[in-house]
């Protein structure tokens, strides 16, 4: 259960750091979520890349481990 919640949050954290990226390059003022750090167009721009990224190797490792402990074919 737990590598299963582990998946889900890391789809979440893909979903979010990709979307922010994305309306991020269409419109440059636009900073989202992650507007209060206050880096502006290019550190925003990294820590979504960073955040979606994070999100790909924890889902990753979630289905490995999943996948070890024998709930994943």
């Amino acid at each position: 259960m737990k590598f299963d919640v582990l998946q889900v949050v890391g789809m979440v954290l893909v979903a979010v750091g990709a979307q922010g990226a994305i309306r991020l390059l269409i419109d440059h003022g636009k900073l989202g979520l992650l507007g209060w750090l206050g880096a502006g167009f290019a550190g925003t721009l990294a820590c979504y890349v960073v955040v979606a990224a994070i999100g790909v190797v924890l889902t990753g490792w979630a289905h490995d481990r999943a996948k070890a402990a024998g709930r994943r074919k």
